[in-house]
């Protein structure tokens, strides 16, 4: 099928980290893919050649290109229309397809397959108990140049009862092919961080308020740490606190580079613990498989708190590993501080691989988004 997937991008680029996602995983599933988007310049270091067109199956266009009646009119209908996150696909191109669709039904257009996309509004991931309430609700629309057609909420999530999460078929497959210390050393290489055999440790973070506290827990450890600091927000923070420094008693600091979405992967695959930030990283820390804690984007009005504690709940995870997160994320008074212990990790890394094995049970959210259009048409 033909796909058309619309995003902006909103900020520290999770909209987009997704959406490139979810668009490579249908084209290497067979399907087509218009990948319209308002800055898609984080592809250049996210997906190597999306942007030149050398992405099979993925046509990666500009926003402004979806309401150019030039472009429109050029333009193959297609089977499936996806508003991710909240944005709306722009009426121009609504109207646009909404008059070649009647043209075509009295004979004065090219031939469709005379049905109205599929329109899909892809949410945003949560644990939440309104997800499954919410999931695969139809909208019709009562306004609009298409007025009378109908939008669906598609929800990803936890249960069987939701849309499924994002995994590609051959994740665990790959996983498998790296697993020895062998193909650890060479990847940090690549990377240009050789390892020295220390316990190897991920930051991708937002300014988390224990990230000092954690500098000096690992610096005062008995074992060997590598922590390895992603680009961005996390080295800035890191280097506030640290100004740069290389090297601090038992801890080893290392900055990496933009990492494509491949690499990344593969980082998470390779570390003992990782600590992630937003939506999709925290996927990809629960599909490696290792020990990680979760920095989720916080709001002025608290409402990452009951999210974070709906996704405790849903995965099982122990007490200790549970007053990590809260810790992590600044919902823990400073008197509770001093009495977090942090969890053994062979007892961490078992109720991760226990909550992975239950969610590998369900079926991806590629394979639901598919089988229900499917239904649909």
């Amino acid at each position: 099928m033909l796909w058309d997937i619309f995003c902006r991008v909103i900020d520290n680029l999770g909209d987009l980290g997704v959406c490139w996602r979810l668009s490579a995983d249908l084209a290497a599933r067979g399907h087509s893919v218009r990948l319209w988007v308002d800055d898609g310049q984080a592809l250049h270091w996210m997906a190597p050649g999306a942007l030149e067109g050398d992405w099979p199956g993925v046509a990666v266009l500009p926003w402004q290109q979806s309401v150019n009646p030039q472009q429109l009119r050029s333009l193959i209908p297609a089977d499936v229309w996806i508003e991710a996150f909240g944005c709306d696909v722009p009426e121009p191109f609504v109207a646009h397809h909404v008059q070649a669709l009647a043209n075509a039904v009295i004979g004065d257009g090219p031939a469709t397959s005379g049905k109205p996309p599929t329109w899909l509004n892809l949410e945003y991931l949560s644990a939440e108990s309104y997800v499954e309430r919410s999931h695969a609700l139809p909208s019709p629309l009562m306004h609009g140049p298409a007025r009378g057609w109908t939008k669906t909420f598609f929800y990803p999530g936890f249960t069987a009862q939701t849309g499924g999460l994002l995994r590609e078929p051959d994740l665990l497959e790959r996983m498998a092919q790296e697993s020895t210390a062998a193909a650890r050393s060479q990847f940090f290489t690549t990377v240009g961080v050789p390892w020295q055999g220390e316990q190897v440790v991920t930051l991708f973070c937002y300014e988390p308020a224990l990230l000092s506290d954690l500098l000096e827990q690992l610096a005062a450890s008995p074992k060997r740490t590598l922590l390895l600091v992603t680009a961005g927000r996390a080295t800035r923070a890191v280097q506030a606190l640290q100004d740069a420094q290389t090297s601090l008693g038992n801890l080893r600091l290392a900055y990496l580079p933009t990492l494509t979405q491949l690499d990344f992967d593969r980082l998470l695959w390779h570390a003992d613990v990782n600590f992630v930030r937003g939506e999709d990283s925290v996927l990809r820390a629960l599909w490696a498989g290792k020990p990680f804690v979760w920095h989720i984007y916080p709001q002025e009005d608290q409402a990452h708190e009951p999210k974070l504690e709906a996704f405790l709940d849903r995965l099982e995870l122990g007490p200790e590993v549970r007053q990590l997160h809260r810790a992590w994320n600044g919902l823990l008074p400073q008197s509770a501080l001093a009495a977090l212990q942090p969890p053994a990790l062979p007892q961490w890394r078992a109720e991760v691989l226990a909550a992975r094995a239950s969610l590998l049970k369900m079926d991806d959210l590629v394979g639901q988004l598919t089988a229900f259009v499917r239904n649909q048409r």
